[in-house]
Parts: structure tokens; C-alpha cells; sequence
């Protein structure tokens, strides 16, 4: 009889460490996803900024020697990320490619234009910056326009202002969150073991040495969270980073470390804290008041 109760109560400690694992693994993941996109919002923003495109369309009367020094010219300032000359044999391919049609065969000749495509660095596509652009090189007789999509660049900032500020109120209510979560589960864990805390206090002992097996239990279960948690957004940024290459979301391994360091970190913090405060509050209860 003795040795099934005994059977029964460790199922039973077991079930309920498994869940506060869980619990804190859960969080943390969660936290640790946002914590991908907060590092990463910027890069993802500047990915998206640098597919707009400025076109410079050219005169078929401009000579060859220009059309190159004008490239170089805008290869080499400092709000170019990369140019690309786009002849007028290229531009009806790609009008061929998409379209599935050949228009010259109805037209009878190539109405389109050579061109140079200027993608600009991510902090430097601005209205301001665009309109200076254009100021700029105005004034060459052999361009014959320049365009670019200005609605689409404005929507673009604009739309990248609010996602940034909805973001970090996000992190913060998460983070938030996250305490609240982890604290929950740590009181319920120490809540079942009210009566031996109130039985130790009863027969002499302090309150450090009834205090400390029950923290170093808890931080032992979040660090096995953390861990867990961890290896789940390690696998989440491998499948992104292969999934997205062009948003290099390795490049920067620094911030990544920090990160992960960051939430193992809070994972022992945030169950130290709570199982301090819960195993006190049940320290300070009279024995009656453990009832209720």
C-alpha cells in the first residue's frame, strides 16, 4: 500500500514538473520568436525598401560613352545599393516573358527604350531623396525620363513606422506576459507543497533552508525550459534562414547569441523571482490560512 502511494506521489511530482517545463518553454519560445522578428524587423523593412526600383530611361540618340559614365556616376553614390543597364532588346524579352506575347510582331518594330535601373540603399528611399535624384539628372539631354513609384514609397515608410511601434508595444505585452505565465506556474508548483514548507517552518527550520531546494528546483526547471525553448527557435530561424537567404538573418551571429542568451537568462530569473515570492507568501500564512 505504502509503495503504491509512493509510486503515486512521484507520477504525480513528475506530471507536475513536466508541466511547469512545458510552461516555461512554451513562453519562452513565444518570446524568443519575438525577439527574432524584433531584431529583425529593420532588416526585414530595409529588404523590402531596396526593391524599389528608380528607372532612367534613355535617348536612342545617347552615345555609349555617356550611358557609361552615367552608370559608374550612379554606381558610385552614396544612396546606390546597385544600378543595372537594361537595353531595349533585354526590356522586350522581359515584356515577352511576362506577357506570353510578342508585341513587336503586331507593332513591327521595338518601341521600348534602353535604360539604367538604380536600386537604392534602404535608408535613402525617401521622397526627398528620390525628388533630388531626379533634380539631379534632369538636366541630361540624353535621358528621356525618370520614374519611380512615389505612392508606393511613402505607404512604404509610413507602414514601416506603425509596424515598428506596434512591434515593441507587442514585446513589451508579451514580455509581460511571459512573467505572468512563468509566475503562475511556479506558484501552483509551490501552492501543492504548502503544507511540507508550513511543516518545516513548525519543527525550527529558517526560512533561507526551506527556501533554497525549493528555488534550486525551480531554476533547474527553467533552465531545462529555456533550453527547450531555445532549441525551438533555433530550428524556426534555420528554417527562415533557408527559407528567406536574401534576408541573411545570420549575418549578424552577435545578436543572435545575445538573444538566446537573453532568454536563458530570463527563463532562471523569471522562476528564481517567483519561487522566491511564492515559497515567502506561504512562509508568512498562518497554518489555518494554508486551507484557503
Amino acid at each position: 500500500m505504502s509503495s503504491s502511494f509512493d509510486r503515486y506521489q512521484k507520477r504525480k511530482l513528475i506530471t507536475s514538473y513536466f508541466s511547469v517545463v512545458i510552461s516555461i518553454a512554451l513562453v519562452l519560445f513565444l518570446l524568443g520568436c519575438l525577439g527574432l522578428l524584433v531584431l529583425n524587423a529593420k532588416k526585414v523593412a530595409d529588404h523590402f525598401r531596396e526593391q524599389v526600383v528608380v528607372t532612367i530611361y534613355l535617348n536612342d540618340s545617347a552615345k555609349q560613352v555617356e550611358v557609361d559614365q552615367l552608370q559608374n556616376t550612379l554606381a558610385m553614390a552614396d544612396y546606390t545599393k546597385s544600378t543595372e543597364y537594361v537595353s531595349k532588346e533585354q526590356a522586350a524579352e522581359l515584356m515577352k516573358a511576362e506577357t506570353g506575347e510578342d508585341f513587336m510582331d503586331f507593332v513591327g518594330y521595338n518601341p521600348l527604350q534602353n535604360s539604367i535601373d538604380v536600386y537604392l540603399k534602404a535608408d535613402y528611399v525617401t521622397t526627398e531623396t528620390l525628388d533630388g535624384i531626379t533634380e539631379e539628372l534632369a538636366n541630361k539631354k540624353f535621358i528621356e525620363d525618370i520614374t519611380y513609384d512615389n505612392d508606393l514609397v511613402q505607404l512604404m515608410n509610413n507602414n514601416v513606422k506603425k509596424i515598428t511601434f506596434w512591434v515593441l508595444l507587442l514585446s513589451a505585452l508579451f514580455t509581460l506576459i511571459a512573467v505572468l505565465l512563468i509566475n503562475s506556474s511556479i506558484r501552483l508548483a509551490v501552492y501543492s507543497k504548502r503544507f511540507i514548507i508550513k511543516t518545516m517552518q513548525m519543527v525550527g527550520a529558517t526560512k533561507t533552508f526551506i527556501r533554497r531546494p525549493f528555488v534550486f528546483k525551480s531554476v533547474q526547471l527553467g533552465m531545462i525550459g529555456a533550453i527547450v525553448a531555445l532549441v525551438g527557435v533555433g530550428i524556426v530561424l534555420h528554417y527562415l534562414n533557408l527559407t528567406f537567404p536574401e534576408l541573411e538573418l545570420l549575418q549578424n551571429p552577435v545578436l543572435v547569441v545575445a538573444l538566446f542568451v537573453g532568454i536563458f537568462l530570463l527563463g532562471i530569473l523569471i522562476t528564481w523571482i517567483s519561487t522566491f515570492i511564492a515559497t515567502q507568501r506561504f512562509l508568512n500564512l498562518k497554518t489555518d490560512q494554508l486551507y484557503y
